[in-house]
């Protein structure tokens, strides 16, 4: 795209940058270590592992949680599916949230282990960050840790009910602070039945950049995700999208859609990388299995984002 144009329809959309070795996943979400390389964690049994050197060719890293965690069976039924894990690294140490539930229910968590190298048999449990039922309107899935600007911890989450959620968090723990326990709202589609969900917030300039999966997730190549934004110059929000559209009322901003045989790109996260952002995501091949997906981003002359 010429001259930060933005993008024009889903046919213009770029395919998934190269990718080699072990690409099956999804829920995808990337560090990249002190030693510079990269690491991804994702929905899988016990919760998978992948590192990669170059962001190109990736392997297999084995499993967070090789001796399971039976902290979370309450919430999966037994199984050991667990789901949509954010890693980060911070004072030293991976922070990972990770969700338990099973789908379709508003009977899930979110946990929080840590670690400090971030290799499978490493992680500490560190306990229960927040849980949904049916008493409350949201479901406590689809973790996402930001520090804002003043080095204050926020948690979003969020699928399906009443949208996106966040929570403050104790940044000398990473669990839920006990002085601000508001739930605030950030995202709806009261609309389309309810459909948004995997939040990320990207932290840019002065503005806080909200990323959201609307429509259907995990349905194979029928899959309709599709990566939306909208940004806020507040962590808390409001969000709005580039019409001023605010997201707690549908609105949204399209960055990426299902085209050719790409079905269903979504469940994003952003990394600042190199001196640019990257946008990470899994997506379906017209099999019906989830790969991984790369592009880098690029914004236009008004600050929205597009990519390439």
């Amino acid at each position: 795209m010429l001259g930060g144009a933005s993008p024009v329809s889903a046919a213009a959309y770029p395919n998934p940058g190269r990718v080699t070795g072990d690409t099956g996943t999804h829920d995808p979400a990337v560090v990249r270590a002190p030693d510079g390389r990269y690491i991804l964690a994702a929905t899988g049994n016990n919760l998978s592992l992948k590192t990669s050197t170059d962001r190109i060719a990736w392997r297999n890293a084995g499993a967070v949680w090789p001796g399971g965690a039976p902290w979370t069976t309450p919430y999966t039924g037994g199984g050991r599916n667990l789901w949509a894990p954010d890693i980060s690294y911070h004072n030293g140490q991976y922070y990972l949230y990770y969700s338990a539930s099973t789908f379709g229910s508003q009977r899930s968590a979110i946990f929080l282990a840590t670690s400090p190298t971030a290799a499978s048999g490493s992680w500490t449990h560190q306990g229960l960050v927040i849980e949904s039922s049916n008493a409350v309107n949201y479901n406590a899935i689809d973790p996402n840790l930001v520090v804002d600007a003043s080095g204050q911890w926020w948690l979003s989450f969020g699928s399906f009910w009443s949208g996106i959620k966040l929570i403050r968090l104790d940044p000398s723990t990473g669990r839920r602070s006990t002085s601000d326990t508001s739930v605030r709202s950030l995202a709806s589609r009261p609309n389309a039945g309810g459909a948004v969900e995997a939040p990320f917030i990207q932290r840019r300039g002065g503005y806080y950049y909200l990323w959201v999966s609307f429509d259907r997730c995990c349905q194979g190549a029928s899959s309709t995700y599709r990566v939306m934004v909208g940004r806020s110059t507040s962590v808390t929000g409001p969000y709005t999208d580039r019409n001023g559209t605010p997201l707690t009322s549908g609105g949204g901003t399209e960055v990426l859609a299902g085209h050719d045989a790409i079905h269903g790109p979504g469940h994003q996260a952003v990394l600042t990388d190199g001196g640019g952002d990257v946008l990470f995501y899994h997506y379906y091949a017209n099999s019906g299995a989830s790969f991984l997906g790369i592009n880098l981003i690029a914004y236009d002359a008004a600050g929205w984002p597009y990519v390439y």
